[in-house]
């Protein structure tokens, strides 16, 4: 072993030892983890995958779905805890991601950057250990900075996304409600006008024309319409949608005409619209003031005090 030990310490340097016990761990993880979610196959999968009796005509009865890859693994991709999955699954739905499976790619591109940032790191870490000698420090930093990287870079981008796709609900809302009030005007029921303004938003406002959208489909299909609007507000995460779905479903509820209520809550939308814009027009001088400063004041100082310090050193 001493032997062994000063080979290694010769080839790799100081830090070889340490270097190899990392990559063995490494190996024994992506050894280890598809064992530990490897799962027994399902009774009903069996069912699933045997192929349908065939009508007179040929044709299947029904089409056989493809079964989902992650499927097997997802006692280890998704989470356990009801609250938490809860949780996931509606930050995904507000950042746009409606499939079934979301929630466990999520946390496969989680689990997979992390461990292709691990592995990057150490890659990075022996490169350096062979130009230079690299602290214990250092090489920790180097190892698991990028693994962290990699196992946070979904969740900022879900967070990111989730941020804008609320921003551009937020700056179409306004508009939708004013198409809205004057389909319902003409004549129009409040399914009919969803229809269209959805229709009629999707080249400006991609993302609250599907969600108008999924409402007219739920209510096409039989769905109560205030838990129809209740689960809008809740995809979108929208404070003025929140408080659109209340005004609809009071009215529904007292018997007072839609078309009124949507009138007084059109024209204060507008007028909160007004404000954003006035309240970004005012944030814009306080942020312009530091690269005002920094920008302006240099060269100010330059031309000012410049040809006084040249003369002075002159004369020294």
């Amino acid at each position: 072993m001493q032997k062994l030990n000063a080979m290694i310490v010769d080839l790799l340097g100081p830090f070889g030892p340490l270097m190899i016990v990392g990559l063995l761990g490494v190996f024994m993880i992506l050894v280890t983890v598809p064992i530990l979610m490897k799962k027994e196959e399902d009774p009903l999968d069996r069912l699933k995958a045997t192929p349908r009796k065939e009508t007179h005509k040929g044709e299947k009865l029904r089409s056989a779905q493809a079964n989902d890859k992650l499927d097997k693994y997802a006692n280890f991709l998704e989470p356990q805890n009801h609250e938490e999955y809860s949780a996931v699954k509606l930050k995904l739905v507000q950042a746009g991601y409606h499939s079934k499976n979301a929630v466990r790619f999520y946390f496969f591109a989680q689990f997979t950057l992390g461990i292709l940032g691990l592995i990057a790191g150490g890659i990075y870490a022996f490169i350096k250990m062979q130009q230079w000698d690299v602290t214990t420090q250092n090489l920790i930093m180097m190892i698991l900075v990028p693994a962290g990287a990699g196992y946070m870079g979904p969740k900022y981008w879900v967070t990111r996304r989730q941020a804008s796709r609320q921003e551009a609900i937020t700056n179409g809302f306004s508009d939708s409600l004013d198409m809205m009030l004057v389909c319902v005007e003409a004549g129009q029921s409040l399914d009919q006008s969803i229809i269209r303004v959805a229709r009629e938003l999707k080249s400006g406002f991609p993302d609250l024309s599907h969600e108008f959208e999924v409402v007219s489909h739920e209510m096409k299909a039989g769905k109560d319409k205030g838990a129809v609007l209740k689960d809008m507000s809740e995809r979108c995460g929208v404070q003025d949608i929140k408080s659109f779905v209340t005004v609809l479903v009071q009215a529904q509820q007292f018997g007072t005409s839609i078309a009124d209520a949507l009138r007084v809550y059109a024209a204060e939308m507008r007028d909160k619209r007004v404000m954003r814009a006035e309240e970004a027009a005012n944030k814009l001088p306080t942020k312009m003031t530091l690269a005002t400063m920094m920008l302006t004041v240099p060269p100010l100082l330059i031309i000012l005090i410049g040809p006084s310090a040249y003369a002075i050193s002159q004369n020294l």
